[in-house]
């Protein structure tokens, strides 16, 4: 099958080719037909599979007869609205909308926080068909009156789980009131939750459910390595393996943004070139960050989940979770920045044994036992005096009890004690 069979335009099919592309994935073979219908749709598919272009294509289908040339912002009224969770995915969707629709005379518009407000405003007063938010953004421009959605016809929510998660469903609530009540809604994402089905019951018209891969199944194309290490000891881990492996690029992934800071700051210290993103630093810095990484100037990039969803980086070999999420969809969209397109990827997870249940929610998530290894120097229980000061003054070692299972990492589990705590030496 060609994108030729899918029912899209010319002028479409010019730019598809100009990026390169001749045949569409599994995705974009049964998402671009169905939405090009007018039918609700949730679509699920592994991250990497083209999910962007299985709406935006069809989308600047459904908008082009009523493109027009028209300096008159009343004839660009706002006709598509794409949510999405994150700023860098709303700029990778805009970046998509611009690049497929670019012989065509449909404007479009990228409107995300952390940023002026005031070019925003401008920029959509003049009219735009296109519109992708960040919903907080978007509520601001309607309070300000600076876009109208009393015309929208397709809405598209983009990693609709995300959205949850992060606590945006009272703002997708007030976002939807403002729409018309007879509009195309599509929710595309890499995993759907009972909550996300859910909310699909309150917000769609009997969709048409996609599925091209069992449900938060992690693409074949991507080879997952475990390798047990001592918490304190993951530095060091990470430095060896990019070195010995010579990776020549990678995101690491942390829990939390002092941590993603801390460790960019180290490996720098050690050598590297490494910065982070997180949600705390600036949209500028985040977007310069991300472009010095693509360029290649950067080596290593550290980053919170806000980077999960939404980097799409060519040939990027290898992912690294530093921590182990929380939450265990995310290591789907972690692992997912890598192995995209048909490309092959590595993904490698460091696990302490303080992270045993993490791991065991993500096995049972993907469905498939994730072996465990143990990188040669560095065996849980054996390090060397040279890489950090013995915790014998500090720390008394007791075994557990005999019927305590053993630990898959090395051998049975030890428990540590304070010595502060335990009695003097004469009273035991």
């Amino acid at each position: 099958m060609s994108f030729a069979d899918l029912g899209l335009s010319e002028e479409i099919l010019r730019a598809v080719a100009e990026q390169g592309y001749t045949e569409p994935t599994p995705i974009q073979a049964q998402a671009i037909p169905a939405v090009l219908s007018g039918r609700d749709i949730l679509a699920a598919a592994q991250t990497g599979t083209g999910k962007t272009a299985g709406f935006t294509l069809p989308i600047l289908r459904r908008l082009q007869p009523q493109a027009n040339n028209s300096h008159s912002p009343a004839m660009h009224p706002v006709r598509a609205l794409i949510l999405t969770p994150t700023r860098e995915l709303a700029d990778q969707v805009g970046d998509s909308v611009k690049l497929y629709g670019k012989h065509l005379p449909l404007r479009s518009s990228v409107v995300f926080g952390g940023v002026n407000i005031e070019p925003q405003s401008r920029e959509l007063r003049a009219g735009v068909e296109v519109l992708v938010a960040t919903p907080g953004r978007l509520l601001d421009h309607v309070q300000q009156k600076s876009v109208n959605l009393s015309r929208v016809e397709v809405l598209v929510m983009d990693e609709a789980d995300r959205m949850l998660d992060m606590g945006f469903l009272p703002d997708i609530r007030r976002i939807l009131a403002l729409l018309p009540a007879n509009r195309q809604t599509l929710l595309f994402s890499a995993t759907f939750s009972p909550e996300i089905k859910k909310l699909a019951d309150q917000f769609q018209k009997t969709p048409l459910l996609i599925e091209v891969a069992r449900q938060n199944q992690t693409s074949d194309q991507i080879e997952q390595r475990v390798h047990a290490v001592e918490l304190w000891r993951k530095r060091a881990v990470l430095a060896q393996l990019v070195r010995k492996q010579k990776i020549p690029q990678v995101i690491v992934f942390c829990n939390t943004r002092h941590g993603a800071e801390k460790l960019s700051r180290d490996l720098i210290r050690d050598g590297f070139s490494a910065d982070s993103i997180h949600g705390e630093k600036s949209q500028q810095q985040r977007i310069a960050t991300l472009a010095e990484f693509k360029e290649g100037k950067l080596n290593i990039l550290v980053a919170t989940d806000v980077a999960a969803r939404g980097l799409d980086i060519d040939q990027l070999p290898f992912v690294v979770n530093y921590d182990l999420p929380n939450t265990p969809e995310d290591y789907v969209h972690r692992i997912g920045r890598t192995g995209r397109a048909g490309a092959k990827g590595i993904a490698i997870s460091l696990v302490a044994p303080e992270e045993q249940k993490q791991l065991a929610a993500i096995e049972k998530l993907v469905k498939q036992s994730l072996p465990v290894s143990v990188i040669d120097g560095f065996e849980p229980g054996a390090a060397p005096v040279k890489e950090k000061p013995s915790p014998a003054a500090l720390f008394h070692t007791t075994q557990l009890p005999s019927g305590e299972p053993p630990s898959r990492f090395g051998g049975r589990r030890e428990q540590q004690i304070p010595a502060l705590l335990l009695p003097p030496r004469s009273a035991r």
